[in-house]
Protein backbone atom coordinates (compact mmCIF):
# COMPACT_ATOMS: atom_id res chain seq x y z
CA UNK A 1 0.00 0.00 0.00
CA UNK A 2 1.45 3.39 -1.13
CA UNK A 3 2.25 5.84 1.93
CA UNK A 4 0.03 9.11 2.21
CA UNK A 5 1.03 12.30 0.70
CA UNK A 6 1.06 13.71 3.87
CA UNK A 7 2.95 11.15 5.53
CA UNK A 8 5.80 11.21 3.05
CA UNK A 9 5.68 15.20 3.58
CA UNK A 10 6.19 14.90 7.78
CA UNK A 11 9.00 12.20 6.88
CA UNK A 12 10.50 15.23 5.04
CA UNK A 13 10.01 17.31 8.24
CA UNK A 14 11.31 14.32 10.43
CA UNK A 15 14.13 13.82 9.12
CA UNK A 16 15.39 17.46 8.44
CA UNK A 17 14.80 18.36 11.88
CA UNK A 18 16.90 15.55 12.94
CA UNK A 19 19.71 16.11 10.73
CA UNK A 20 19.79 20.06 11.78
CA UNK A 21 19.30 19.79 15.60
CA UNK A 22 20.57 23.31 15.51
CA UNK A 23 17.52 24.80 13.50
CA UNK A 24 15.50 27.08 16.10
CA UNK A 25 13.42 28.68 13.78
CA UNK A 26 11.36 27.83 10.15
CA UNK A 27 10.33 30.71 7.41
CA UNK A 28 7.49 29.91 5.90
CA UNK A 29 7.51 31.73 2.26
CA UNK A 30 5.73 32.29 -0.78
CA UNK A 31 5.80 34.54 -3.69
CA UNK A 32 3.00 37.65 -4.13
CA UNK A 33 2.04 38.66 -7.96
CA UNK A 34 5.45 40.60 -8.17
CA UNK A 35 7.49 37.70 -7.44
CA UNK A 36 7.82 39.06 -3.78
CA UNK A 37 8.27 36.82 -1.05
CA UNK A 38 6.52 37.05 1.71
CA UNK A 39 5.12 34.43 4.97
CA UNK A 40 5.32 33.81 8.92
CA UNK A 41 8.40 32.52 10.88
CA UNK A 42 7.76 29.63 12.85
CA UNK A 43 9.51 27.92 15.94
CA UNK A 44 11.20 24.94 14.76
CA UNK A 45 8.43 22.48 17.59
CA UNK A 46 5.77 24.19 15.06
CA UNK A 47 7.05 22.52 11.86
CA UNK A 48 4.93 19.55 11.91
CA UNK A 49 1.64 21.29 12.65
CA UNK A 50 2.51 23.07 9.30
CA UNK A 51 2.87 19.81 7.32
CA UNK A 52 -0.31 18.63 8.59
CA UNK A 53 -2.60 21.44 8.92
CA UNK A 54 -1.11 24.43 6.97
CA UNK A 55 -0.73 27.92 7.68
CA UNK A 56 -3.47 30.27 7.10
CA UNK A 57 -2.88 33.49 5.05
CA UNK A 58 -5.09 35.88 3.91
CA UNK A 59 -6.33 35.67 0.00
CA UNK A 60 -5.36 39.34 -0.74
CA UNK A 61 -1.94 38.13 -0.13
CA UNK A 62 -1.93 37.88 -3.97
CA UNK A 63 -3.98 41.61 -4.90
CA UNK A 64 -0.91 43.35 -3.16
CA UNK A 65 1.03 46.12 -5.43
CA UNK A 66 4.86 46.38 -5.18
CA UNK A 67 4.53 49.02 -1.46
CA UNK A 68 2.91 46.18 -0.53
CA UNK A 69 -0.66 47.54 0.06
CA UNK A 70 -4.10 45.50 -0.91
CA UNK A 71 -5.77 46.66 -4.46
CA UNK A 72 -9.25 46.35 -3.51
CA UNK A 73 -10.93 46.37 -6.96
CA UNK A 74 -8.66 43.09 -7.70
CA UNK A 75 -12.25 42.17 -5.09
CA UNK A 76 -9.58 39.97 -2.71
CA UNK A 77 -9.84 42.33 0.15
CA UNK A 78 -12.35 43.84 1.77
CA UNK A 79 -15.16 42.42 -0.69
CA UNK A 80 -14.10 39.14 0.94
CA UNK A 81 -13.67 40.52 4.27
CA UNK A 82 -10.07 40.09 3.99
CA UNK A 83 -10.58 36.51 4.33
CA UNK A 84 -8.22 33.69 4.85
CA UNK A 85 -7.16 30.88 2.53
CA UNK A 86 -4.75 27.81 3.87
CA UNK A 87 -0.92 27.23 2.37
CA UNK A 88 0.90 23.90 2.30
CA UNK A 89 4.07 23.26 2.03
CA UNK A 90 5.44 22.69 -1.34
CA UNK A 91 7.84 19.11 -1.20
CA UNK A 92 11.59 18.96 -1.27
CA UNK A 93 11.79 22.76 -0.82
CA UNK A 94 13.02 22.89 3.22
CA UNK A 95 16.39 23.76 3.67
CA UNK A 96 18.49 26.31 5.61
CA UNK A 97 19.22 29.69 5.31
CA UNK A 98 23.30 29.93 5.32
CA UNK A 99 22.71 33.86 5.72
CA UNK A 100 21.12 33.40 9.13
CA UNK A 101 22.88 34.36 12.30
CA UNK A 102 20.47 32.53 14.11
CA UNK A 103 20.11 28.95 12.90
CA UNK A 104 16.70 28.96 10.51
CA UNK A 105 15.60 27.07 7.79
CA UNK A 106 13.25 27.54 5.12
CA UNK A 107 9.66 26.11 3.27
CA UNK A 108 7.70 27.01 0.16
CA UNK A 109 4.02 27.74 0.23
CA UNK A 110 1.09 27.38 -1.70
CA UNK A 111 -2.10 28.84 -0.85
CA UNK A 112 -5.60 26.62 -1.25
CA UNK A 113 -9.39 26.84 -0.66
CA UNK A 114 -10.69 25.58 2.09
CA UNK A 115 -11.43 22.99 0.79
CA UNK A 116 -8.23 21.89 -0.08
CA UNK A 117 -8.30 22.85 -4.22
CA UNK A 118 -5.32 25.16 -5.89
CA UNK A 119 -6.26 28.80 -5.09
CA UNK A 120 -6.87 30.05 -8.42
CA UNK A 121 -4.95 33.82 -8.03
CA UNK A 122 -1.21 31.83 -6.94
CA UNK A 123 0.96 32.23 -9.49
CA UNK A 124 2.50 28.91 -9.08
CA UNK A 125 -1.43 27.77 -9.50
CA UNK A 126 -1.17 29.73 -13.00
CA UNK A 127 1.64 28.57 -13.81
CA UNK A 128 0.62 24.74 -13.06
CA UNK A 129 -2.91 24.84 -15.00
CA UNK A 130 -0.57 25.86 -18.24
CA UNK A 131 1.93 22.57 -17.41
CA UNK A 132 -1.17 20.65 -16.77
CA UNK A 133 -1.60 21.11 -20.96
CA UNK A 134 1.42 19.60 -21.94
CA UNK A 135 1.29 16.63 -19.20
CA UNK A 136 -1.89 15.29 -21.51
CA UNK A 137 0.19 15.33 -24.56
CA UNK A 138 2.79 13.25 -22.75
CA UNK A 139 5.44 15.98 -23.01
CA UNK A 140 7.67 17.30 -20.17
CA UNK A 141 8.86 20.82 -20.12
CA UNK A 142 12.75 21.42 -19.27
CA UNK A 143 14.05 25.03 -18.29
CA UNK A 144 16.16 26.90 -17.27
CA UNK A 145 16.87 30.48 -16.02
CA UNK A 146 19.70 33.26 -16.58
CA UNK A 147 19.17 35.61 -13.87
CA UNK A 148 20.92 39.26 -14.14
CA UNK A 149 21.44 41.80 -11.08
CA UNK A 150 23.60 44.31 -10.10
CA UNK A 151 25.24 44.76 -6.70
CA UNK A 152 24.97 47.90 -5.46
CA UNK A 153 26.22 50.40 -2.67
CA UNK A 154 24.14 50.54 0.97
CA UNK A 155 24.11 54.24 0.30
CA UNK A 156 22.51 56.04 -2.49
CA UNK A 157 23.64 59.36 -3.70
CA UNK A 158 20.44 61.60 -3.65
CA UNK A 159 18.03 58.65 -3.78
CA UNK A 160 19.87 57.36 -6.59
CA UNK A 161 21.99 53.71 -6.38
CA UNK A 162 25.44 53.20 -6.58
CA UNK A 163 28.30 50.73 -7.36
CA UNK A 164 29.34 49.50 -4.14
CA UNK A 165 33.23 50.01 -3.18
CA UNK A 166 35.15 46.85 -4.24
CA UNK A 167 36.22 44.88 -0.98
CA UNK A 168 39.84 43.88 -2.44
CA UNK A 169 40.53 47.60 -4.18
CA UNK A 170 38.03 49.76 -2.45
CA UNK A 171 37.27 51.69 -5.72
CA UNK A 172 34.08 51.84 -6.98
CA UNK A 173 33.93 49.90 -10.61
CA UNK A 174 33.43 51.61 -14.10
CA UNK A 175 34.32 48.47 -15.94
CA UNK A 176 31.26 47.45 -18.45
CA UNK A 177 33.90 44.53 -20.24
CA UNK A 178 31.14 41.81 -20.26
CA UNK A 179 32.79 38.35 -19.06
CA UNK A 180 36.20 39.95 -17.75
CA UNK A 181 37.47 37.89 -14.52
CA UNK A 182 39.24 40.73 -12.93
CA UNK A 183 35.45 42.26 -12.32
CA UNK A 184 34.60 38.45 -10.76
CA UNK A 185 37.73 38.79 -8.51
CA UNK A 186 37.19 42.17 -7.27
CA UNK A 187 33.85 40.66 -5.52
CA UNK A 188 34.88 36.74 -5.19
CA UNK A 189 34.04 36.41 -1.57
CA UNK A 190 30.22 37.50 -2.23
CA UNK A 191 29.78 35.51 -5.56
CA UNK A 192 31.16 32.93 -4.01
CA UNK A 193 29.29 32.98 -1.14
CA UNK A 194 26.23 33.14 -3.31
CA UNK A 195 27.44 29.47 -5.05
CA UNK A 196 27.96 28.44 -2.41
CA UNK A 197 24.55 28.99 -0.48
CA UNK A 198 23.21 27.66 -3.94
CA UNK A 199 24.52 24.64 -3.62
CA UNK A 200 23.45 24.45 0.22
CA UNK A 201 19.95 25.07 -0.81
CA UNK A 202 19.78 22.65 -3.37
CA UNK A 203 19.48 25.54 -5.82
CA UNK A 204 21.18 24.32 -9.45
CA UNK A 205 23.49 27.84 -9.86
CA UNK A 206 26.76 26.49 -11.67
CA UNK A 207 28.11 29.77 -12.83
CA UNK A 208 28.52 33.02 -12.36
CA UNK A 209 29.49 35.65 -15.25
CA UNK A 210 30.15 39.62 -15.32
CA UNK A 211 27.64 41.40 -17.43
CA UNK A 212 28.16 44.49 -19.60
CA UNK A 213 27.74 47.24 -16.80
CA UNK A 214 29.39 47.80 -13.26
CA UNK A 215 29.37 45.45 -10.89
CA UNK A 216 26.43 43.51 -12.57
CA UNK A 217 26.28 39.58 -12.97
CA UNK A 218 24.53 36.95 -14.34
CA UNK A 219 23.26 33.61 -12.40
CA UNK A 220 22.67 30.60 -14.67
CA UNK A 221 20.86 28.03 -12.85
CA UNK A 222 21.38 24.36 -14.46
CA UNK A 223 17.82 23.04 -16.24
CA UNK A 224 15.58 20.98 -14.88
CA UNK A 225 12.66 18.88 -16.04
CA UNK A 226 9.77 20.51 -14.02
CA UNK A 227 8.95 24.11 -15.12
CA UNK A 228 7.55 24.28 -11.87
CA UNK A 229 10.38 23.92 -9.83
CA UNK A 230 12.43 25.88 -12.22
CA UNK A 231 10.85 28.71 -10.98
CA UNK A 232 10.91 28.41 -7.64
CA UNK A 233 14.76 27.70 -7.83
CA UNK A 234 14.34 31.27 -9.31
CA UNK A 235 12.28 32.65 -6.90
CA UNK A 236 14.94 30.88 -3.87
CA UNK A 237 17.43 32.86 -5.43
CA UNK A 238 16.79 36.08 -5.62
CA UNK A 239 16.32 35.65 -2.07
CA UNK A 240 19.95 34.06 -1.54
CA UNK A 241 21.37 36.54 -3.16
CA UNK A 242 19.77 39.66 -1.98
CA UNK A 243 20.27 37.89 1.90
CA UNK A 244 24.54 36.96 0.67
CA UNK A 245 24.94 40.47 -0.45
CA UNK A 246 23.93 42.08 2.78
CA UNK A 247 25.63 40.16 4.22
CA UNK A 248 28.60 41.34 2.67
CA UNK A 249 27.66 44.87 3.37
CA UNK A 250 26.30 45.33 -0.35
CA UNK A 251 22.70 45.54 -1.47
CA UNK A 252 21.54 44.13 -5.00
CA UNK A 253 19.09 44.99 -7.09
CA UNK A 254 16.23 43.28 -9.48
CA UNK A 255 15.14 46.44 -10.81
CA UNK A 256 14.99 45.61 -14.73
CA UNK A 257 16.91 49.35 -15.39
CA UNK A 258 18.51 51.13 -12.06
CA UNK A 259 20.85 53.31 -14.05
CA UNK A 260 20.50 55.60 -17.47
CA UNK A 261 23.00 54.74 -19.95
CA UNK A 262 23.96 50.90 -18.38
CA UNK A 263 22.83 47.81 -19.60
CA UNK A 264 19.48 46.75 -17.65
CA UNK A 265 18.91 43.14 -15.46
CA UNK A 266 17.32 40.47 -18.31
CA UNK A 267 15.51 37.21 -17.49
CA UNK A 268 16.17 34.95 -19.87
CA UNK A 269 14.18 31.58 -20.42
CA UNK A 270 15.68 28.62 -22.47
CA UNK A 271 13.11 25.98 -22.96
CA UNK A 272 13.01 22.05 -24.56
CA UNK A 273 10.64 19.46 -24.41
CA UNK A 274 10.69 16.16 -24.42
CA UNK A 275 8.52 13.04 -25.60
CA UNK A 276 7.67 10.26 -23.37
CA UNK A 277 10.63 8.48 -24.05
CA UNK A 278 13.11 11.31 -22.96
CA UNK A 279 13.93 12.60 -25.95
CA UNK A 280 13.71 16.06 -26.78
CA UNK A 281 11.59 16.79 -29.82
CA UNK A 282 13.32 20.36 -30.74
CA UNK A 283 16.70 17.92 -31.32
CA UNK A 284 17.74 18.03 -34.92
CA UNK A 285 20.38 18.79 -37.21
CA UNK A 286 18.96 20.98 -38.90
CA UNK A 287 16.80 23.02 -36.68
CA UNK A 288 14.41 25.10 -39.40
CA UNK A 289 13.34 21.63 -40.40
CA UNK A 290 12.62 20.71 -37.18
CA UNK A 291 8.64 21.28 -37.36
CA UNK A 292 7.77 21.20 -33.61
CA UNK A 293 10.67 23.32 -32.84
CA UNK A 294 8.93 26.22 -35.97
CA UNK A 295 5.69 25.68 -34.20
CA UNK A 296 6.78 26.27 -30.80
CA UNK A 297 8.48 29.42 -31.98
CA UNK A 298 5.80 31.28 -34.21
CA UNK A 299 3.17 30.23 -31.07
CA UNK A 300 5.57 32.16 -28.60
CA UNK A 301 6.20 34.82 -31.36
CA UNK A 302 2.53 35.21 -32.16
CA UNK A 303 1.33 35.70 -28.31
CA UNK A 304 4.76 38.04 -27.17
CA UNK A 305 2.42 40.89 -27.62
CA UNK A 306 -0.34 39.87 -25.13
CA UNK A 307 2.16 38.41 -22.92
CA UNK A 308 4.75 41.62 -22.92
CA UNK A 309 2.78 42.45 -19.30
CA UNK A 310 3.77 39.19 -17.22
CA UNK A 311 7.62 39.57 -19.26
CA UNK A 312 7.81 43.02 -18.26
CA UNK A 313 5.37 43.44 -15.54
CA UNK A 314 6.26 47.23 -13.97
CA UNK A 315 6.60 51.28 -15.33
CA UNK A 316 10.62 50.69 -15.27
CA UNK A 317 10.54 47.50 -17.10
CA UNK A 318 10.11 49.85 -20.43
CA UNK A 319 13.49 51.27 -20.04
CA UNK A 320 15.51 48.28 -20.96
CA UNK A 321 14.43 48.28 -24.51
CA UNK A 322 17.38 49.32 -26.87
CA UNK A 323 19.25 47.99 -29.15
CA UNK A 324 22.75 48.69 -27.64
CA UNK A 325 21.70 46.51 -24.96
CA UNK A 326 20.74 43.26 -27.02
CA UNK A 327 16.52 43.75 -25.62
CA UNK A 328 15.01 42.59 -28.49
CA UNK A 329 12.00 45.08 -29.41
CA UNK A 330 10.19 42.88 -31.92
CA UNK A 331 9.07 39.76 -32.01
CA UNK A 332 11.35 37.67 -34.10
CA UNK A 333 13.98 34.54 -34.03
CA UNK A 334 17.09 33.14 -35.32
CA UNK A 335 19.88 30.39 -34.66
CA UNK A 336 22.58 31.82 -32.53
CA UNK A 337 21.95 35.48 -32.89
CA UNK A 338 21.64 37.15 -29.67
CA UNK A 339 19.84 40.20 -31.25
CA UNK A 340 16.45 38.53 -31.91
CA UNK A 341 13.57 37.95 -29.28
CA UNK A 342 13.79 34.03 -29.87
CA UNK A 343 17.34 32.60 -29.88
CA UNK A 344 18.27 29.28 -31.17
CA UNK A 345 21.26 28.03 -29.16
CA UNK A 346 22.95 24.95 -31.91
CA UNK A 347 26.16 23.74 -30.10
CA UNK A 348 24.70 20.59 -30.65
CA UNK A 349 21.64 18.73 -32.40
CA UNK A 350 20.88 17.09 -28.70
CA UNK A 351 20.96 20.33 -26.63
CA UNK A 352 18.80 22.59 -29.47
CA UNK A 353 16.32 24.64 -27.13
CA UNK A 354 14.25 28.03 -27.17
CA UNK A 355 15.84 31.02 -25.16
CA UNK A 356 13.67 33.79 -24.51
CA UNK A 357 15.51 37.17 -24.06
CA UNK A 358 13.02 39.69 -23.84
CA UNK A 359 12.09 39.46 -20.08
CA UNK A 360 13.24 41.54 -17.26
CA UNK A 361 14.56 40.10 -13.70
CA UNK A 362 11.55 42.28 -12.40
CA UNK A 363 9.38 39.50 -13.63
CA UNK A 364 7.50 37.00 -11.42
CA UNK A 365 9.40 33.57 -13.01
CA UNK A 366 5.94 31.64 -12.58
CA UNK A 367 3.60 34.28 -14.77
CA UNK A 368 6.80 34.69 -17.43
CA UNK A 369 6.99 30.69 -17.40
CA UNK A 370 2.85 30.25 -17.88
CA UNK A 371 2.83 33.24 -20.66
CA UNK A 372 5.82 31.51 -22.56
CA UNK A 373 4.89 27.91 -22.34
CA UNK A 374 1.29 29.31 -22.92
CA UNK A 375 2.55 30.46 -26.60
CA UNK A 376 4.32 27.01 -26.71
CA UNK A 377 1.29 24.97 -26.72
CA UNK A 378 -0.55 27.59 -28.91
CA UNK A 379 2.03 27.27 -31.56
CA UNK A 380 2.08 22.85 -31.24
CA UNK A 381 -1.49 22.32 -31.11
CA UNK A 382 -2.26 24.97 -34.25
CA UNK A 383 0.88 24.35 -36.36
CA UNK A 384 2.18 27.89 -36.35
CA UNK A 385 4.75 28.26 -38.99
CA UNK A 386 7.37 31.69 -37.60
CA UNK A 387 8.31 33.15 -40.79
CA UNK A 388 12.16 33.24 -41.67
CA UNK A 389 14.87 33.20 -39.02
CA UNK A 390 16.36 36.90 -39.03
CA UNK A 391 20.04 36.30 -40.06
CA UNK A 392 22.45 39.56 -38.94
CA UNK A 393 21.34 42.22 -36.80
CA UNK A 394 17.59 41.97 -35.97
CA UNK A 395 17.52 45.99 -35.27
CA UNK A 396 18.37 46.99 -38.59
CA UNK A 397 15.63 44.54 -40.09
CA UNK A 398 12.25 44.89 -37.82
CA UNK A 399 10.63 48.32 -36.46
CA UNK A 400 9.78 48.27 -32.79
CA UNK A 401 5.80 46.59 -32.71
CA UNK A 402 5.62 45.27 -28.88
CA UNK A 403 4.24 47.25 -26.54
CA UNK A 404 6.79 49.89 -25.57
CA UNK A 405 5.45 50.79 -22.24
CA UNK A 406 2.86 49.31 -19.30
CA UNK A 407 -0.71 50.99 -20.40
CA UNK A 408 -0.48 49.11 -23.99
CA UNK A 409 1.39 46.06 -22.79
CA UNK A 410 -2.15 45.55 -20.46
CA UNK A 411 -4.68 45.90 -23.07
CA UNK A 412 -3.07 43.79 -25.13
CA UNK A 413 -2.89 41.27 -22.61
CA UNK A 414 -6.96 42.10 -21.38
CA UNK A 415 -7.84 41.80 -25.32
CA UNK A 416 -5.87 38.40 -26.04
CA UNK A 417 -8.14 35.88 -26.21
CA UNK A 418 -5.53 33.05 -26.68
CA UNK A 419 -4.10 34.09 -23.46
CA UNK A 420 -7.37 33.67 -21.70
CA UNK A 421 -7.64 30.11 -22.69
CA UNK A 422 -4.44 29.47 -20.91
CA UNK A 423 -4.54 31.87 -17.74
CA UNK A 424 -7.95 32.37 -16.08
CA UNK A 425 -9.78 35.79 -17.17
CA UNK A 426 -10.89 35.69 -13.55
CA UNK A 427 -6.85 35.87 -12.93
CA UNK A 428 -6.08 38.11 -15.97
CA UNK A 429 -8.61 40.56 -14.05
CA UNK A 430 -6.35 40.64 -10.78
CA UNK A 431 -3.35 41.26 -12.31
CA UNK A 432 -4.02 44.14 -15.01
CA UNK A 433 -6.12 45.84 -11.51
CA UNK A 434 -3.41 45.62 -9.52
CA UNK A 435 -0.95 47.03 -12.43
CA UNK A 436 -3.31 49.58 -13.62
CA UNK A 437 -3.78 51.03 -9.46
CA UNK A 438 0.38 51.49 -9.34
CA UNK A 439 0.47 52.85 -12.86
CA UNK A 440 -2.44 55.33 -11.51
CA UNK A 441 -0.14 56.19 -9.09
CA UNK A 442 3.29 56.44 -10.85
CA UNK A 443 1.11 59.02 -13.31
CA UNK A 444 -0.20 61.14 -10.76
CA UNK A 445 3.44 61.66 -8.83
CA UNK A 446 5.70 64.90 -10.20
CA UNK A 447 9.44 63.47 -10.89
CA UNK A 448 12.52 65.74 -9.84
CA UNK A 449 13.32 65.93 -13.90
CA UNK A 450 9.97 67.99 -14.15
CA UNK A 451 10.87 70.16 -11.34
CA UNK A 452 13.79 70.65 -13.29
CA UNK A 453 12.31 71.84 -16.41
CA UNK A 454 9.36 73.41 -15.50
CA UNK A 455 9.01 74.87 -11.72
CA UNK A 456 11.25 78.16 -12.94
CA UNK A 457 10.97 77.93 -16.62
CA UNK A 458 7.02 77.93 -17.35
Amino acid sequence: MSVPPRAVQLNEANAFLKEHPEVLFVDLLIADMNGVVRGKRIERTSLHKVYEKGINLPASLFALDINGSTVESTGLGLDIGDADRICFPIPNTLSNEPWQKRPTAQLLMTMHELDGKPFFADPREVLRQVVEKFDAMGLTICAAFELEFYLIDQENVNGRPQPPRSPISGKRPHSTQVYLIDDLDEYVDCLQDILEGAKEQGIPADAIVKESAPAQFEVNLHHVADPIKACDYAVLLKRLIKNIAYDHEMDTTFMAKPYPGQAGNGLHVHISILDKDGKNIFASDDPQQNAALRHAIGGVLETMGASMAFLCPNVNSYRRFGAQFYVPNSPCWGLDNRTVALRVPTGSPEAVRIEQRVAGADANPYLLMAALLAGVHHGLTNEIEPGEPIEGNSYEQNEQSLPNNLRDALRELDDSEVMAKYISPDYIDIFVACKESELEEFEHSISDLEYNWYLHTV
